[in-house]
């Protein structure tokens, strides 16, 4: 049976109105943790992470009127998964682009999901091969647990107790045409091997 094809049940653990709180509450933190704030800029991780940074960098203007400067990031290249030949690495759409220096800025990591840590760990990792930022700094929407990296948002939505067997899915406006964010409850029977997720 395909990983797709095993039967789960959904459970709404954020809305659309409750995302948008989320957002403003990380811009709120954001803005108090970063003084100056004109140091600041946003690398969206691809996929999901890109727009929730365009919209945490867009609260940030309408709160302070500085329009931080925004970037993506495919992490996929950095991943220990992918460099070991651990299962199949999923590639998302799209490739690393941003057009600002990160010498002695204030990196802003955004990812949608926060699981076992390592696309958050292969971000860094790319974002060093860049130049050297003055610090780095995590904003995600969604942490569910199970950590196998000591990695932690620094800025958090809303975080959740998770299984192994849970998949945490984050649909956005800009590429699903809704905002909401589910927990995917899947039967512990046996599979073929998953796709890496690179949203963990």
């Amino acid at each position: 049976m395909k990983h797709t094809d095993i039967p789960h049940e959904d459970t709404i653990i954020m809305t659309g109105e409750a995302m948008e709180a989320a957002i403003h509450r990380m811009a709120q933190e954001i803005i108090s943790e970063n003084d100056p704030i004109d140091a600041l800029v946003l690398l969206g991780i691809l996929r999901r992470g890109r727009p929730l940074a365009d919209r945490i960098a867009a609260e940030i203007h309408r709160l302070t009127g500085y329009q931080a400067p925004v970037g993506s990031l495919a992490t996929t290249l950095y991943r220990d998964d992918y460099r070991s030949g651990m299962g199949v690495v999923k590639s998302p759409k799209g490739e690393t682009h941003f057009d600002f220096n990160v010498d002695d800025r204030t990196v802003l990591l955004v990812d949608d999901v926060l699981a076992a840590g390592r696309t958050i760990r292969a971000a860094m990792d790319e974002v060093m091969d860049y130049g050297r930022p003055r610090r780095i700094q995590l904003a995600c929407l969604i942490d569910c647990g199970n950590r196998e990296l000591p990695i932690q948002a620094d800025y958090l939505g809303w975080q959740v107790g998770t299984t192994p067997r849970d998949w945490v899915s984050v649909h956005l406006h800009e590429i699903d045409g809704e905002d909401m964010v589910l927990v995917e409850e899947r039967p512990a029977i046996e599979t073929d091997i998953p796709p890496v997720d690179l949203d963990s």
